[in-house]
């Protein structure tokens, strides 16, 4: 086995690692394949915003004659490290096939760049941006993943534990059984008290456009909601523009809500169809049939995805999330066939957001875990 950085200008080193899992996770039923479209841009210094700032290396894993055993991606965060007031070295894009002596060479790969660029600590798996959802899946293997989530197999953490990392952080994600689910009627009894005497009330959208020209004030509201979370890091505008075109243009208006007071938003709650069936059956192409597949299972996906709850640090606690549940209930059970919720990456030290759900009846049932290891 030999192990080598990629040149991201040649593009038959770029295609074998962006397609690399697509060979690994060939035949699961779990794994969901990321656009292939917006992989390439995430190895596109040019185009993609996180290179404005910060640096990356990736790394291929390949036996004598060529073929990919595994890849890592090396990031020199900047931002990372100056916001969070740490001195490390992010890694990513991680995934390795079942022999514990390639995940050390990959592993071994990051120690030593570390050590090289003067790094304490290493941390990962973590993507170029903060709503790059990280970490590797630790519990819920038999289930599919959701839209934009990762799935892997269940010896990396094995592999990871053995080299030395340990737990830095878990996010959990949960079910709701729509048909079954009821809003307790404590939160609709708080949702119509704030709404009468505190004057809060729930924007919600017709079109794309009409989300497009609230992007400025959302960028806000979750830098403010959460800038003292645990891993969390303040995008740059082109960052979160990016990020925000990619949830319009998957979403369907109706399902995103922003509770506003006054014309102030406060908070907001998105929510998506999870078209991973779609996505499995595209196979990563928008082109010339993946586009179809995306559209025929937006229609016929009994899965709504919950991704994301902010509210202002000085309206927590008054009421603006249970105003967001009962808005997200009702046009859910009034416009919608959906049968199954996932609610997504809710960090274990959220206790807001971590109890909201239990309240809501949530059962967890995945767990993923970023993980770090002290070098130098």
């Amino acid at each position: 086995m030999k192990i080598r950085q990629i040149d991201l200008s040649v593009n038959p080193d770029v295609n074998k690692f962006i397609l690399f899992p697509f060979k690994l996770y060939k035949g699961s039923k779990q794994w969901v394949p990321p656009l292939i479209s917006s992989e390439l841009k995430k190895l596109d210094p040019a185009n993609h915003p996180y290179y404005r700032h910060s640096s990356a290396e990736f790394y291929l894993l390949e036996d004598q004659r060529g073929n990919p055993l595994g890849r890592i991606a090396l990031l020199h965060n900047t931002r990372y490290n100056k916001y969070r007031k740490e001195n490390a070295g992010l890694f990513g894009f991680f995934d390795v096939i079942e022999d514990e002596k390639a995940a050390n060479i990959l592993l071994e790969t990051a120690e030593e760049w570390g050590n090289k660029k003067g790094f304490t600590k290493l941390i990962g798996p973590k993507g170029l941006i903060t709503t790059e959802l990280g970490g590797i899946l630790v519990e819920g293997f038999d289930h599919r993943a959701a839209l934009n989530i990762n799935y892997n197999y269940a010896y990396y953490p094995k592999y990871l534990e053995k080299a030395g990392f340990q737990k830095e952080r878990d996010s959990l994600s949960g079910y709701i059984h729509v048909p079954s689910a009821v809003l307790p009627q404590r939160v609709q009894n708080i949702a119509k008290k704030v709404i009468e005497k505190r004057g809060f009330y729930i924007k919600s959208f017709q079109t794309k456009d009409e989300m497009r020209a609230m992007v400025g004030q959302a960028q806000k509201v979750l830098h403010e909601s959460f800038r003292d979370g645990e891993g969390y890091v303040e995008m740059t505008d082109e960052e979160f523009a990016l990020v925000a075109e990619d949830l319009i243009t998957i979403a369907d208006p109706s399902l995103i809500k922003v509770v506003m007071h006054g014309d102030q938003i406060i908070g907001y709650l998105f929510a998506y169809h999870d078209i991973s069936v779609g996505l499995q059956r595209a196979r990563g192409r928008l082109f010339p049939f993946g586009w179809l597949h995306l559209l025929i299972d937006q229609k016929r996906t009994t899965w709504v995805n919950v991704n994301g709850l902010g509210v202002l640090p000085e309206y927590q606690g008054r009421g603006g999330n249970a105003i967001l549940y009962e808005a997200l209930a009702q046009t859910i059970q009034s416009k919608f066939n959906f049968e199954h919720l996932e609610t997504i990456f809710i960090g274990e030290e959220n206790y807001r957001s971590f109890s909201d759900n239990l309240t809501l009846g949530v059962k967890w049932y995945k767990r993923h875990r970023v993980y770090y290891k002290t070098i130098g």
